[in-house]
Formats: C-alpha cells, sequence, structure tokens
C-alpha cells in the first residue's frame, strides 16, 4: 500500500499559481498511490491569494475511482452568506467502512493568530495490510500549548480506538445506527504537524501507553512510530518546509510527518520525501507499506 501525504498551501505553489491539479500530478510522480492524504485544501476562500476554488470537487474530477472525504477545520460563512471552509482531505481507492472529523482542542492564546483544526480518520481495507485507520491532521503553527493539547488529542484518539478494537461494545441491533463498527489498532497518523521532531508534541505523540482494557500482566506497550527512522536509521529526516521559501523562518526543518501504530512498523517498505517541487511551500512525503 502507498500513501502520499502533502501540505498544498491551497494548492498554490511557490510561482504564485493555484492548481490542484499539479499537487495531484506531483503526489502521482512520487507513487502510485492507494491513498492522498492533503492539507490546506480551500473552498469559498475566494479573497486568498491565487482565488482558490472549490478545491474538494476539483479534486474529486482529478481522480475517478477515488472516494474522496473533505474535513473542514474551518466552516464558517463571509459577509454575503457563502460558505469558507477550509481543512484536511483524504481521497482513497481501496475499500472504505467508516469516517469520521475529530474537532481538536483549541484552548485560548491570545498572543497569536491560530485556527480551529482537526482530524480526519478514515478506516479502509488494504489487500497487504487489512484494516487500518488513515488520520490526517494540520496541527497550530503559531502557538506551542494549542499544539501540545492537539498532540494529546490525537494520541487520545489512538488509545481510544484501540480500546474499541480490544473490547468492542455489544451489538444489539444489525440494521441502525449501532450496528457493529470496524475497529482497528493499525493505523497512520500524517499530515503537517507544523513542529520539529525535538518538540514536545512530537514527544506526546509517540509516547508509548498500555491498554486498560486488556488482560493486566504482560500486556505490551502500543505506540505510534516515526516510520523516517524506520526507514532510515542512518540519517535525520529531510527537509519538508522552508525548502525553497524562508518566509516563515532561516532554515528548512521536517514537520511533516507519517506515523505508524507498532505492528505496521516492521511492514514498512519505504518513505520518502520529494526534495525538487516546489507545486507548494511544502515536500510532499510518501510512504510505501507491504508484507
Amino acid at each position: 500500500m502507498k500513501l502520499v501525504t502533502w501540505n498544498t498551501q491551497w494548492c498554490r505553489g511557490l510561482d504564485g499559481a493555484v492548481s490542484p491539479r499539479r499537487i495531484v500530478d506531483g503526489a502521482r510522480a512520487m507513487a502510485d498511490f492507494d491513498v492522498l492524504c492533503l492539507q490546506e485544501i480551500a473552498s469559498g476562500f475566494d479573497g486568498m491569494p491565487g482565488q482558490p476554488g472549490d478545491q474538494p470537487a476539483e479534486l474529486q474530477a482529478l481522480l475517478p475511482g477515488f472516494q474522496l472525504f473533505f474535513g473542514a477545520a474551518v466552516d464558517e460563512f463571509g459577509a454575503d452568506g457563502r460558505p469558507m471552509r477550509f481543512g484536511n482531505l483524504i481521497a482513497t481507492r481501496l475499500p472504505v467502512s467508516r469516517v469520521s472529523h475529530h474537532v481538536l482542542p483549541w484552548p485560548a492564546d491570545p498572543t497569536v493568530s491560530s485556527m480551529p483544526r482537526m482530524c480526519t480518520v478514515v478506516t479502509l481495507t488494504s489487500p497487504e495490510l487489512g484494516s487500518l485507520r488513515v488520520m490526517t491532521t494540520h496541527l497550530e503553527y503559531y502557538s506551542p500549548s494549542q499544539r501540545l493539547a492537539q498532540a494529546r488529542a490525537l494520541r487520545a484518539l489512538h488509545l481510544e480506538a484501540c480500546e474499541q478494537a480490544a473490547a468492542p461494545p455489544v451489538d444489539p441491533l444489525a440494521v441502525s445506527p449501532f450496528q457493529a463498527k470496524r475497529h482497528t489498532p493499525q493505523a497512520i497518523l500524517c499530515g503537517d504537524f507544523n513542529m520539529a521532531a525535538t518538540d514536545p508534541a512530537y514527544d506526546e505523540i509517540v509516547q508509548a501507553f498500555v491498554d486498560p482494557v486488556l488482560p493486566a500482566g504482560g500486556t505490551p506497550a502500543r505506540r505510534l512510530q516515526d516510520a523516517w527512522p524506520l526507514a532510515h536509521p542512518e540519517r535525520p529526516h529531510d527537509p519538508t518546509f522552508r525548502l525553497f521559501d524562508r518566509s516563515y523562518g532561516p532554515e528548512p526543518m521536517a514537520c511533516d510527518f507519517i506515523f505508524v501504530s507498532d505492528a505496521l512498523a516492521p511492514r514498512v517498505r519505504r518513505v520518502e520525501v520529494d526534495l525538487q517541487t516546489q507545486v507548494s511551500d511544502h515536500q510532499p512525503v510518501m510512504i510505501e507499506l507491504g508484507d
């Protein structure tokens, strides 16, 4: 299974042009992906540079055979009453059983600009990997306290899903909203985390935990592992931000990560960063998992 994650900067390249097609073409140049996770997808924000249109609709047209799931972290209306939406998108050609959108914490921080953040979760079935959750997100850039709270919430979402998989609820009504749900501890968490690997929020995400609903004694610790050192133990992360555009800082950094659950860690085959493209201010990251 191949997945590409990319903060698209509303599909705006360093040349100022907005083009969802260039994003799709760039992702396809990295891999014949089964799953595409995009952050900073816009609809209705015509006043932003490049005047992005209805990007979820444009991306759907560019991805025939894929199901698209758009989670708007910002979902509001302009002065003229038109909807304005901004958030994350998951596209996949694999069978999907569940979709959920989780609002992440947004504690008050009057010292900085900030906006709502969320995580979109799609439970799908891969022929190679079985059932797994794909989670994509975009954390706060300016506020460390908000980012840390959001990282804790992501870890809690993964823990909750592992608990549900270990002890699923009773299924009293076969055909109703109470019908059995597909729960799995297998997960990929990816996106733009707006942090370096030295950030406390990074440590929060990879911190191990023990499933409290499993029998005591010998219960293995579970965690989300950064996939990059699994594939490249000999070198630090390739940069994914500020490689060409230094508007937000003087040095390139890695802030776009792919984390995998313990069961998937041995199945990581490749993790790569496209260090050449300039059709966004971030670089895309690709992961391949298999037997």
